[in-house]
């Protein structure tokens, strides 16, 4: 689906979604945080839609992280059956389901970015666009560290599921070094579908 439906679809089914994720959650304080950019990104989305709409791509990414963070914020990261059934399959340490929203907050923003810099400014392809694309993703992985940050000095020991640290002194670097890897590999892979279906836009 690449329509002018695609994003009420979306929308619709992904609120569907956010309810039952909502349902049973393993702790409501913990779904509140992690859903969080939900309840942000959304409504600017819908704002901006008439005006700025984006390409079929980033609808859909954006789609999938959100389940992502539903999923997560359901049952917390450290406990995603997903993730512990592949933890018990590899003889991991941890249970890494955390490790698959680190990636998707670097790979969906970094394509966000890239198309609103391409789109709103007088960027062009090539080196400095990777370079500042990347730069960007790698602050809002950092910003999102510092909230979590800022969650545990306010909450304590309540603020543990939200961590998802799991007893990993690095796992704030591996947080950001995997957003880091995803927002290149995204421009890596993504780019010419990206550039075709910008092409394909509405002119402004």
């Amino acid at each position: 689906m690449t329509g002018k439906r695609l994003p009420l679809t979306l929308l619709v089914v992904g609120t569907i979604a956010l309810v039952l994720s909502a349902i049973h959650a393993h702790d409501m304080t913990t779904w509140m945080l992690e859903v969080a950019p939900i309840f942000i990104g959304v409504p600017v989305l819908i704002v901006t839609a008439k005006r700025f709409p984006l390409t079929p791509l980033l609808y859909w990414l954006i789609f999938f992280h959100a389940l992502v963070l539903m999923v997560g914020g359901h049952y917390t990261y450290a406990r995603v059956p997903i993730g512990n059934w592949v933890q018990h399959q590899l003889g991991l340490a941890r249970n890494d389901y955390d490790r698959l929203g680190h990636f998707m907050q670097g790979f969906v923003p970094a394509l966000i970015a890239r198309e609103v810099l391409l789109r709103k400014t007088p960027l062009q392809r090539g080196g400095w666009l990777f370079f500042i694309v990347t730069c960007i993703a790698l602050a809002i992985s950092a910003s999102y560290e510092l909230f979590e940050w800022c969650s545990a000095v306010i909450g304590g020991s309540s603020a543990t599921d939200f961590l998802g640290t799991q007893g990993d002194p690095w796992d704030t670097q591996w947080d950001m070094f995997t957003a880091l890897c995803a927002s290149i590999i995204a421009q890596l892979t993504m780019s010419g579908v990206q550039d075709r279906q910008m092409a394909a836009l509405p002119k402004e």
